[in-house]
Order: structure tokens, then sequence, then C-alpha cells
């Protein structure tokens, strides 16, 4: 399970048939050239992989591919329905097939026009899973995906390998002209055209395909949004640089924006107390108790809520953990309310639904797993055969997770009679990409930050066998078939009641454990005149002013 980038609130979704069938352009907003100068230094942890937005799946990068890129569809601030951005029409008659025309004369960073091709050409990579692309699946809507993606039949760790695909390009992709392209679906998708401003369906300039993945993302990533890249210093500093010709709606009002790679958030809360880091996303724990952040910060801190939820996840690939009885023995083990009280000092709400309840199609209360129940947890735990040696909770220690990672494991252990621990990987980096390579060692971190707003990005991405960020190796064939029956409903009503009896299934198997709802405390620099939040709680880049 990954920490994703996008999300929009619950207002967003009733509007998507409106954005296709309007083919509303984005329009209004601050039209004039950029013209000022100054920079910000922004909090941020080393990114994962180098920047190519399909193989970006987490928050360290997926940030900073959210600033250097533009979409389709952009979701709002203000919680506004989700509108085109690069997008002038998106149009369908039956949900199945879309006629998408884009603005004319956008430019990437390299000063090549945006065409029609550069989309099709970027989803066919990203979905031909040779080239390895984390958010393949993402594509999965699309005909001829199963012809462009093949998986490992016997699992990772298994002799056998993924057979090649048949085809290495989408059926239903088709350029029509320089500005319009054809998508065909495999079934109608009413949530297709609301999926569209997430950083897997973004746009790769032509040199792109001249390069290696790799190298085209640590040294010379090219987007088109309203900043550029200019260096990158591993666990140190990514410099951007604002993007002159960019003329859509968002223009930078700063021209420098330096994201520091912190490995310590204590360290990047004393720089901003001192004046040294312009935005710190969320403050460290230690500056919650007795709300000593708010004397800190004055009107310089900032709270909200957002659409992400903190999980444990089990290494279900260990077969230690392949029994669903002990995963739903830790999770009822767990004082979901003890840890927002004592930990977060009541500013995280105890998790008790599997998709967060500000998502759209969301159902509040479905996780019977997070009930905190010490008795029968410890039946279950006896059915499952009990548990041998020692059960270590990880997490990245480069950010303010320790304490309540702590308090799990000491839960577990004093609940459940197992030897728990927590312990602290150095980097968010190394930390993920343990995790990806089915390295884990016992349950861990992770977060889910919704991508696009519908519960659908809850459950695909997280527990379909083969998602994208189905980290733990997860598979119930009944979740599979309830899950491809909800994205291909007619309407948007049928898709969630589907997803929501996919979400029982989820629920018995316990794949991973909620464990609260996000509130986030922000902070900024006195040099900050205005800024705004997206509705992930990011930093909108476009809107600072000094």
């Amino acid at each position: 399970m990954r920490v994703s980038k996008r999300a929009t609130s619950a207002i967003a979704l009733s509007a998507a048939a409106a954005l296709v069938a309007s083919g509303c352009s984005s329009g209004g907003g601050d039209e004039t050239a950029a013209s000022a100068d100054g920079s910000i230094v922004v909090h941020g942890v080393q990114p994962e992989n180098p920047l190519v937005p399909s193989n970006t799946t987490e928050t360290g990068g997926g940030k900073i591919i959210d600033w250097m890129w533009t979409g389709l569809v952009e979701y709002p601030n203000d919680g506004g329905a989700p509108r085109n951005a690069l997008a002038e029409s998106i149009n369908t008659t039956d949900s199945k097939v879309f006629t998408i025309k884009i603005k004319a004369g956008t430019k990437f960073h390299d000063g090549t026009e945006v065409k029609a091709k550069n989309f099709v050409d970027a989803w066919n990579w990203a979905a031909y899973s040779p080239n390895g692309a984390q958010n393949g699946t993402f594509f999965a809507d699309i005909a001829g995906f199963d012809q462009t993606y093949t998986t490992d039949p016997d699992g990772a760790d298994g002799p056998k390998k993924a057979p090649t695909p048949t085809a290495d390009k989408l059926s239903g992709l088709k350029v029509i002209d320089e500005q319009t392209f054809e998508v065909t679906l495999a079934a109608p998708t009413a949530v297709f055209p609301t999926k569209l401003g997430y950083s897997a369906f973004m746009p790769l300039p032509d040199v792109f395909f001249t390069m290696k993945p790799e190298e085209f993302g640590k040294n010379k990533p090219i987007g088109n949004g309203p900043v550029k890249f200019v260096s990158w210093e591993d666990n140190s500093l990514i410099k951007l640089t604002r993007f002159d010709d960019y003329n859509l709606r968002d223009k930078m009002k700063v021209k420098d924006v330096d994201v520091k790679l912190y490995q310590d958030d204590n360290a990047a809360y004393a720089d901003l107390l001192a004046n040294n880091l312009d935005f710190m996303e969320v403050v460290p724990t230690s500056a919650l108790a007795g709300d000593k952040w708010k004397t800190d910060l004055g009107d310089r801190g900032r709270s909200t809520v957002t659409p992400s939820t903190a999980f444990i996840a089990f290494p279900i690939y260990d077969k230690r953990y392949a029994n669903p009885k002990l995963r739903r023995a830790v999770s009822l083990a767990v004082n979901r309310q003890e840890i927002s009280d004592k930990i977060f000092f009541g500013t995280r709400k105890p998790a008790d639904s599997w998709a967060n309840p500000l998502t759209p199609g969301a159902k509040p209360g479905n996780c019977t797993a997070c009930k905190f129940d010490p008795t029968t947890a410890k039946q279950l735990l006896a059915e499952a055969g009990g548990f041998s040696g020692e059960m270590v909770f990880y997490y990245n220690a480069d950010s303010a997770h320790k304490d309540w990672m702590d308090a799990v494991a000491q839960q577990v252990k004093t609940n459940l009679n197992i030897n728990a621990r927590a312990e602290g990987v150095p980097t968010f980096a190394v930390f993920r990409q343990n995790i990806n390579a089915h390295k884990m060692t016992g349950p861990y971190r992770a977060a889910w930050q919704q991508d696009y707003p519908d519960v659908e990005n809850w459950v695909n991405p997280l527990f379909i066998t083969n998602g994208s960020s189905n980290d733990g190796l997860y598979s119930n064939p009944e979740v599979d078939a309830l899950a491809k029956q909800a994205s291909g409903a007619p309407s948007l009503e049928a898709s969630h009641e589907a997803f929501a009896k996919a979400v029982e299934k989820v629920d018995q198997d316990v794949p991973s454990i909620p464990v609260y709802f996000y509130g986030q405390q922000s902070g900024h620099s006195e040099k900050i005149k205005k800024l705004e939040l997206n509705n992930v709680g990011e930093i909108d880049i476009t809107s600072v002013e000094l």
C-alpha cells in the first residue's frame, strides 16, 4: 500500500458526468504573466524513484510530479467539481468511448508542444508491463489492457516469469489529430474522466522515449506544469524553477522552489520556527502536546482534515501472516481511540471504515476489524495457531511515525502476549524500496491519500490481485470479481454498491489495518503572505505570494 498523491473532497464526484458532457475549458483565474521573483523552501523527503509520473507511487516524488506536470483534469483546492485543465473537452455518449480534445499551444519544458500523441504514447508505455511502471494497472479500464499487461503466475519469488505480452499498445487508444485522441474502454466506466487528474495519466515528451526512464527521471525530467526541474542532490535538495512559458490557469507567483529533503521531522520543525523553512505540511507529533504548535507558530499555523488514512499493512507473502484470523487478531488488539488521544492529542480520528469517509461512495463504519476487542483477539490468535518469534512493526524514521508505531506494537504485545516491537527504517525511499521488492518481514506503516475522488480508488489499487499498490500481495478471487463488476457498472450509484460488497469481503480477510483518519497541522514562515493547500493538504505552490 502506498502513500498516494491526489484527492478532492466528497463534493466533487457528483459533477464528474457534467465535466464530460459540458467539455468546459478551464477558463477564469489570473491570466497575467507571472513576473514576481523570490524563492521558497518546502519540506520534502527523498523520492523512491526517478521522476516519471506513471512510476511514482508515493508522496516524496508525487508532490513534485504534481507541480511539474499538468494533466487533462484538475481538482480545485476549494473542493469543487473536477474541471478540465489541459483538456479542452472530454465527450462521451455511453461512458465507454471518450473523445478527448486538448488545448492547442501548451508546451513541455523543452519547448516542444504538448500533443494528443504525447498522452497516447505515455499511456501505452505505462500499460506495457515489461516497462515496469508501478502505476500500470491504472490503465486496466482501457480496451486491450489484457494484451499489453501480464503478471507473474507464481508470485515475485517463484521460478516462473510473466509471459511476454502479445501487444505493446492498447487497442483502445487512437490519435485522431494533433489535439484529439479517442479512448475506448473495455466496459462503460462512469468514473473514468474523474481519474484523469491523477499523475499516472500525465503526458510525456517525445524525448522520454529516446532515453532510459531512470536517466530521464533523475537527470532531466521534463513536464508541462508551472515549474521545471533544475537539479537533484540525493537526500539533500531538489531545485525547481518557474516555467515562464506555462499558459494555463495557474502561474507561479514566485520564481524558485527548493524542496529540502529531510531525514528528521524535528529538524525540519526547528527550521520552520527559525524561518529557514517556508512550509511544512505536517508538524511532528512532539509539537501537538498542549497545542504547542499553536503557541510556536501563531497565525503561521493552520489545521485541516484530508481524505487520507493511516494503515498497518501485512506482508501476506510471508507465511507467518497468511492466516486472516491472525491478521484480524492483531487489528482487534489495537486501541485506536487511545492512540488518537495519547499520541495525537485528538488531532486524528480513530479509523472505522476501509475508505476514508470524505470519499464519494465510501460506507462509514464498515470496518468490523477496527473495533478494540482484546478478548476476541486472543481467541482468534489461538484459532490461528498462535504466533512464534518476534513481530516487528516497521516504519520510515524520517517522518514522525515512531510514537504511534511504538504504541501499536506495545498494544499487540500487551493484549496478545506477542513479542512485538517497532523498528524504524532510516529513509522513506529505502523503506518503499523494501516494500516494493516484497522484502518486508513484518507488518509495516502504510497510508493512502486518494488519487481521485471515488471509492474505487480505495479498492482497485489496494485490494485486487496485482493492484498497483497491493504491496502485500493480497488476493481473493471474490474481491476481484466484485471489483470488476463495480468498475464496469453503468452508473456511479451501481458502482458504489458493488464496491461496498467487495469491501465486505476485504473486511473478512483484513489484508491491512486502518488505524486513524488524518488531521493535518501545517506551518509556514513569516515571509509567506498568502498560500493555499490543495484537498490533500499539500501546498499549492502556484498560490504562494511573498
